[in-house]
């Protein structure tokens, strides 16, 4: 594939069908990386949230990777869904949705971005530390969760 094509990143729903497509595969990857009950995804009340920001990236009209942004605390944001399809993984389109959550954060007035990944991705540990992102204690669902390592940034 060519890797100068345009990647458009939208908002979307998580509930639409490349929303949903991207979240099943999302999941699917999830599962075969850990247990059931180690996956932390989008309350069902989430979902309806009107805050909830939820971006798609696309390449040639296909949709390839996901990101979301929630509230978590005054000032303070939480990133979810982060997902680029394997396919498509390494032209830097987790960065370029990573950097859309975190405008829009700083546009909401969020001075704070946290967020959670699984200790087996190492790709997506990598990506988060070098966005600027620094390793905190486990958070809220996750602080008893030994599958999870938590990260923030401070926003400039």
């Amino acid at each position: 594939m060519d890797y100068l094509q345009e990647i458009v990143i939208r908002s979307d729903r998580p509930d639409s069908d490349d929303g949903r497509r991207l979240i099943q595969r999302l999941d699917e990857d999830l599962l075969q990386r850990y247990p059931a009950i180690a996956i932390h995804g989008l309350h069902p009340q989430a979902v309806a949230d009107p805050n909830l920001t939820f971006l798609v990236a696309s390449v040639d009209g296909q949709a390839v990777g996901c990101g979301a942004l929630r509230y978590l605390e005054p000032g303070v944001g939480e990133v979810k869904r982060m997902f680029v399809l394997p396919e498509f993984r390494g032209r830097g389109i987790a960065r370029q949705i990573l950097m859309a959550l975190e405008s829009t954060a700083q546009e909401r007035g969020y001075s704070t971005l946290r967020l959670e990944t699984g200790t087996r991705q190492p790709e997506a540990i990598g990506l988060y530390r070098s966005a600027g992102y620094s390793e905190i204690p486990r958070f809220g669902e996750y602080a008893d969760d030994q599958f999870s390592v938590c990260f923030e940034k401070r926003l400039t």
